[in-house]
């Protein structure tokens, strides 16, 4: 699989909008994005007006860069939304705010979804009472998802302890003090609060 090992960054610049890929870092005033949000490169800030498909394309990349799912992953959750009941690109959506990785994101633990997504691959987090290390892993109604046991006195749990998680999505609830969430309700698209216009990813791959 493809590792991006430059500057995330460059992927907000690239894609015009903040993509939150670093934590408490995006919220400062020292982001790159706010000091030069035009696109990286020698010829980024004098780039000609974008086409529409390169509009979709963008909207497609951002989504990607969001969730930090490869071109494969992205094609995948797409053909399972179209073949799903009602709006094809809130399906899509969805299912990406179903990942294991998002969740724990969603819950506070993680300060961006590539520290969850590591989180988990380490073997931190049980599903159910069972050990899950597969970030993409879809959780369904009524999961339980919690740190393991003899992984709750490591400082950096204990830290969650005392945090007030800001904008929790009300399809999910999370203690820090047992470090447990549960997932109460499939997410919709007003739970998402990510700027995506997903119907733009579904034109472009309808084509």
């Amino acid at each position: 699989m493809a590792v991006y090992r430059d500057a995330k960054c460059k992927l907000c610049r690239r894609e015009g909008s903040k993509l939150f890929l670093k934590g408490e870092k995006c919220y400062m005033e020292k982001c790159p994005f706010n000091r030069r949000p035009t696109p990286p490169g020698q010829h980024g800030a004098g780039r000609k007006k974008v086409s529409e498909y390169g509009q979709q394309l963008r909207e497609k990349q951002k989504t990607k860069r969001i969730y930090g799912v490869q071109e494969g992953q992205f094609r995948h959750y797409y053909e399972l939304a179209d073949r799903k009941k009602g709006i094809t690109g809130e399906n899509m959506l969805a299912l990406l705010e179903r990942r294991l990785d998002n969740v724990v994101f969603r819950m506070g633990v993680g300060a961006s979804r590539s520290q969850a997504r590591q989180l988990v691959n380490h073997a931190h987090f049980m599903v159910n009472g069972k050990t899950v290390t597969v970030p993409s892993y879809c959780v369904k109604v009524g999961d339980v998802i919690a740190v393991k046991e003899n992984r709750k006195d490591n400082k950096f749990f204990e830290q969650i302890k005392t945090m007030k998680v800001a904008n929790m999505p009300k399809w999910l609830e999370f203690d820090p003090e047992k470090l447990e969430g549960k997932i109460l309700a499939l997410p919709t698209r007003e739970d998402i609060d990510s700027q995506i216009a997903e119907h733009m990813i579904v034109e472009l791959y309808s084509k």
